[in-house]
């Protein structure tokens, strides 16, 4: 039997491009797919059929799950420090603007907070800022060890709050069941204190973020007497 001929490329008609598969393409397909999916239901099988290829292949890049996030969480980084714009001048508003950045990176992914959280970073992509942020820290007069906890406690603060937000909120706009700040009051009304708190819990979450980071800031400049 003689095999039928190969089609033709269509004239005009250029091929899709497929980039070659590498730790930066199956994150950036780990994070498109995560909006979608949400970190629990993220699966090298969903990943390897987004890229088109075997599940066994990502195996060649990642050994396992963890090693995945690691390097998701990396490009996430990756953007936000594109996105940074030029470190102001003060201690204060440096770390204000660093922490604001860093929570609107994370909400712009679903779970975002979950990746980030307990993740380690791959390579030395985050080295020239935590160096610009030290620096920084340590010509306004802390010392170092100081300088590194103002800086863990910032991040920390940042990145506990978005996960508690998006736990309530795991998907933009919508609100998880079980929050819904009257029917909390209602099911608390023995406890009048706790169900007014309802509404300072779970609505304005940017002014509640920015009053919280304030306050560690004040207490910084308390404990280690930094105007």
């Amino acid at each position: 039997m003689t095999p039928e001929p190969a089609p033709r490329p269509q004239p005009g008609r250029t091929p899709p491009r497929v980039p070659p598969l590498s730790r930066t393409t199956v994150a950036e397909a780990a994070l498109r797919l995560l909006n979608e999916t949400g970190l629990e239901k993220l699966t090298l099988r969903a990943i390897a059929a987004e890229l088109d290829v075997k599940a066994p292949a990502l195996y060649w890049h990642f050994k396992n799950k963890q090693e995945l996030i690691d390097e998701m969480a990396t490009e996430m980084y990756r953007r936000m420090a594109r996105d940074e714009p030029q470190q102001p001048a003060g201690w204060r508003e440096m770390l204000l603007a660093a922490n604001r950045g860093l929570r609107r990176a994370l909400l712009s992914y679903r779970d975002g907070a979950r990746v980030f959280s307990g993740s380690r970073f791959t390579g030395a992509d985050h080295a020239e800022q935590q160096e610009a942020h030290l620096r920084a820290l340590l010509e306004a007069g802390f010392e170092l060890p100081q300088a590194v906890r103002t800086l863990t406690t910032t991040f920390m603060y940042t990145l506990g709050f978005v996960t508690e937000e998006q736990g309530v909120h795991p998907v933009a706009g919508e609100r998880r069941e079980g929050y819904d700040v009257s029917e909390r009051s209602e099911r608390l009304a023995d406890y009048p204190a706790a169900a007014a708190a309802g509404s300072h819990l779970f609505e304005d979450y940017d002014a509640h973020f920015e009053e919280g980071l304030e306050l560690i800031l004040a207490g910084v400049a308390a404990r280690y007497g930094i105007s």
